[in-house]
C-alpha cells in the first residue's frame, strides 16, 4: 500500500494520504503536454535537484544566467533521453532558484522545444512533488518510490480562452473559468496562484486537490475559525504558513 503512514511519529489525518495516493495516480498518467513516462521523469528529476552541487552553486552566483557548466550539470542528471536538457535544467531552477526564473528564460525556452505550456504542466508537477516529499521529510519518513507510468500519449488540451497578461505564461483571465473549466474557480474573481497553472487545467485541478489536504480548501479560505478537524486553529495555521513562505522567499 503506498502512503501507509501508519508508522509515523505523529497521528496523519486519512485525507492526506488519500490525496498522496490521488496524484500518484495522476502522475503516472499521460498529461495533456508530457507522457506517462516523461512525467514520472520530471519528478525524479526533482529529487536530484535537491542534491545538486551546480544548482546551489548557481543559486550563491551573481547571477543564474552567466554561471558556467550547465553542460555537465544536465548530462550528469539525464534521464534515459526521456527529457531534454531544458526541461531537466527547469525542473532543477523552480526547485532551487525559483525567485530568479524571467519571462525571457521562459520565452527562450519555449523559442527552443519547451512549450509555455509544457512548462507548466512541468512546474505543476514540480509543485506538487516538493509538497508531498517534504511532508516526509518534515516527519523523517523515506521518500515514497515514484509510480511506474501508464502507457498513452499526451492530450494536448489548451484552454481556447487562455492569454498572455501579468505572469510568463498564458492563463484564463479571472472571467475565464467557464465551459470545460467551469470547476476550476467560481465567478469572476480569483487569486493568480490558481491563475498561474491555468494553462493546463489538470494541473490546477491536481494543486488544488492537495493543497484541500495538506493546507486549506478554497472554501476553507473563507473560514476563520477552528477548521474542522484540524488541531490548531486558523491564525496558528496561517502563522506556520508565513513562516515557510518567509523561509523559502515566497513572491507571495
Amino acid at each position: 500500500m503506498i502512503f501507509d503512514y501508519r508508522d509515523s511519529p505523529y497521528p496523519i489525518r486519512p485525507d492526506i494520504p488519500a490525496a498522496h495516493q490521488r496524484f500518484w495516480a495522476r502522475l503516472a498518467r499521460p498529461g495533456s503536454w508530457w507522457t506517462g513516462a516523461e512525467r514520472v521523469a520530471i519528478a525524479s528529476a526533482v529529487r536530484s535537484a535537491t542534491k545538486c552541487e551546480y544548482c546551489q552553486q548557481r543559486r550563491a552566483a551573481l547571477s543564474p544566467y552567466t554561471f558556467d557548466g550547465a553542460g555537465q550539470h544536465l548530462s550528469e542528471y539525464a534521464t534515459d533521453d526521456l527529457l531534454s536538457p531544458r526541461a531537466i535544467d527547469a525542473v532543477h531552477r523552480i526547485v532551487t532558484d525559483q525567485g530568479r526564473i524571467t519571462r525571457r528564460w521562459v520565452d527562450d525556452n519555449a523559442d527552443h522545444g519547451l512549450s509555455r505550456e509544457a512548462y507548466v504542466e512541468l512546474a505543476g508537477i514540480v509543485v506538487a512533488l516538493v509538497s508531498i516529499d517534504e511532508f516526509h521529510r518534515a516527519l523523517a519518513l523515506p521518500l515514497e518510490p515514484l509510480p511506474e507510468p501508464m502507457a498513452g500519449a499526451p492530450d494536448g488540451y489548451r484552454p481556447a480562452q487562455a492569454r498572455h497578461d501579468v505572469g510568463h505564461v498564458p492563463m484564463l483571465p479571472a472571467d475565464g473559468a467557464t465551459g470545460n473549466e467551469a470547476d476550476l474557480w467560481q465567478g469572476n474573481r480569483t487569486a493568480n496562484v490558481l491563475r498561474a497553472l491555468s494553462v493546463v487545467p489538470d494541473a490546477v485541478r491536481a494543486w488544488l486537490d492537495l493543497a484541500g489536504a495538506q493546507y486549506l480548501s478554497i472554501d476553507g479560505m473563507g473560514e476563520f475559525g477552528q477548521p474542522g478537524g484540524r488541531a490548531i486553529n486558523r491564525m496558528q495555521m496561517e502563522l506556520v504558513a508565513g513562516r515557510v513562505s518567509s523561509y523559502n522567499e515566497c513572491f507571495y
